[in-house]
């Protein structure tokens, strides 16, 4: 390796960190915090493994520093802090997926409360119609951690091709190309679940978008892209 491969190496593991430092922090000020629990991961260009923050930190604590290399096997080979249990939600998804490049799994109450209804998402606001067609499907085996590779694997077997898999009593795990759109959905899933239990709470939900505008609609990556840099720029005021 020429010295110049070697800086190349250093800046992309630099800037690889701190984009999975923004993205916890983005997730925190979206309100997706829970104590030191959850994380972020954005698959390894050289494919080592997921870079993913350290455990025992929340997600508004996170800076570059505190961000690791895991490797498929669960050994962190880049960086000083230690692994997540449920490092395997994450390579079981990217093994499966080779199309996403970014997981977010997040311990949402407001999630959690409208799983236990066992209503259909209905697209009330924008951010619903990214969830009512099709219904994110339910990975209902366990609501504990997913602690071995087995329990991974069934995880992304019932994501499938979705763009995300709600784990109720535990939360969901969403995938995007990148980043800025996993990042994105998951806060979109959170403020359409809190809509519902809103609605809900008020009686029978009785209108919501037609057939005709759920087909039109359409979150682009640009809306996404946005959405994601505000949220980055409001978590660096705090």
């Amino acid at each position: 390796m020429t010295t110049t491969d070697s800086a190349r190496d250093l800046l992309y593991e630099a800037e690889t960190a701190q984009l999975v430092s923004d993205a916890s922090r983005a997730l925190a000020f979206g309100g997706l915090s829970d104590l030191v629990w959850g994380h972020v991961s954005v698959r390894d260009r050289d494919g080592r493994g997921v870079w993913m923050k350290s455990s025992g930190l929340g997600f508004e604590e996170i800076t570059p520093d505190h961000v690791v290399l895991v490797d498929w096997d669960g050994n962190v080979v880049v960086g000083d802090g230690p692994r997540h249990i449920e490092f395997y939600i994450h390579t079981s998804i990217y093994r499966a997926r080779p199309d996403v490049n970014s997981v977010v799994h997040a311990h949402s109450d407001a999630v959690n409360a409208w799983c236990a209804l066992e209503v259909p998402m209905r697209p009330l606001t924008h951010a619903g119609m990214l969830f009512a067609e099709p219904q994110l499907p339910r990975f209902t085996e366990t609501m504990n951690l997913i602690r071995n590779a087995e329990m991974g694997v069934r995880l992304a077997e019932v994501l499938a091709e979705n763009a995300g898999v709600l784990m109720p009593q535990h939360g969901f795990a969403m995938t995007g190309p990148d980043v800025a759109t996993a990042v994105m959905t998951a806060v979109l899933l959170e403020r359409a679940a809190t809509t519902m239990l809103s609605a809900l709470s008020a009686g029978e939900v009785k209108t919501w978008a037609s057939d005709a505008d759920l087909a039109e609609f359409e979150w682009v990556p640009a809306q996404l892209r946005a959405g994601y840099e505000y949220l980055v720029r409001g978590a660096s005021t705090r």
